[in-house]
């Protein structure tokens, strides 16, 4: 069992964040848990990484959360970090939106983070100080048109992990955290628009003319989007602090979108609708 190195179980690590998050880690010294729905696949991946280990954790599955961390149980006896990033996003009005596909997108992004906060608590309170961290998005604090479904499922993240905050620190010693990353440079956003062109793309219904628009701002986006290696040294700074905080934004450009939920309007909706809708083209 591991009674030096700092310990990390990182789910959704097969691309993007989770990729980057934990080949950076283990390159730092960390023992690194790298969850995938796929490990025969993902593990050459991390070829040639020390300290990494490639196991399956499919969010969806108990049974396969429970697995994973009885391992890491065995092998490290411990969990100083858990890192909840698994999640997709979807675009699709809510009244064009297939039930089924509410259910999926719901039992990934929101009962997933339930199933591995469930899963990992046990080993987190073993652990002198325990931190759990979750991968949320700026469209958990700013509703954005034809992805309010990705957007309630994000809000739902951010209300657990604000519950959790107010009891999990005095009561177990742990530390929760958001990540708020606006656009980044991954597959996630073409994952998102090869989803959409694979429900039928843009449909020809009343909801046309104002998703083509939405979608022609944000192609004209003049915003570099943020790299994975940079959250990811986010996350490497994230746990250097000594106070963590609740929420971190993992850029600039996410800090300003985050300030169109601001209004000089004191009930803060007239001025929120107008600056979203001017922010969007719409």
């Amino acid at each position: 069992m591991s009674t030096l190195a700092n310990i990390i179980a990182i789910t959704g690590a097969s691309s993007g964040i989770g990729l980057a998050t934990a080949r950076k880690f283990a390159e730092e010294g960390w023992i690194v848990y790298a969850g995938t729905r796929h490990p025969e696949r993902d593990t050459a991946l991390y070829a040639g990484i020390e300290h990494l280990h490639v196991v399956e954790m499919e969010v969806t599955s108990p049974q396969s959360l429970a697995e994973a961390f009885a391992r890491i149980d065995r092998e490290q006896g411990r969990l100083d970090v858990l890192f909840c990033n698994a999640g997709y996003g979807y675009l699709r009005a809510l009244g064009q939106a297939d039930q089924a596909d509410i259910e999926r997108l719901f039992d990934t992004n929101v009962h997933g983070v339930m199933h591995t906060i469930r899963a990992a608590l046990p080993l987190l309170r073993l652990a002198s100080a325990g931190h759990i961290v979750v991968t949320s998005s700026v469209g958990g604090l700013v509703g954005q048109p034809f992805n309010e479904i990705y957007c309630a499922s994000k809000f739902a993240v951010e209300g657990l992990m604000e519950s959790l905050a107010t009891y999990y620190k005095s009561l177990f010693n742990i530390d929760i955290t958001l990540l708020e990353p606006g656009a980044i440079a991954t597959n996630f956003t073409q994952t998102v628009m090869s989803q959409l062109q694979q429900t039928g793309g843009i449909l020809e219904d009343e909801y046309k003319p104002i998703l083509q628009r939405y979608m022609d701002t944000f192609a004209k986006r003049t915003t570099v989007p943020q790299t994975p290696e940079s959250v990811a040294e986010v996350m490497l700074q994230l746990m250097q602090m000594d106070e963590k905080p609740l929420r971190l934004r993992t850029s600039d450009s996410a800090e300003q979108f985050v300030q169109y939920k601001v209004s000089q309007d004191p009930t803060g909706l007239d001025g929120l609708n107008n600056t979203r809708r001017l922010h969007l083209g719409l």
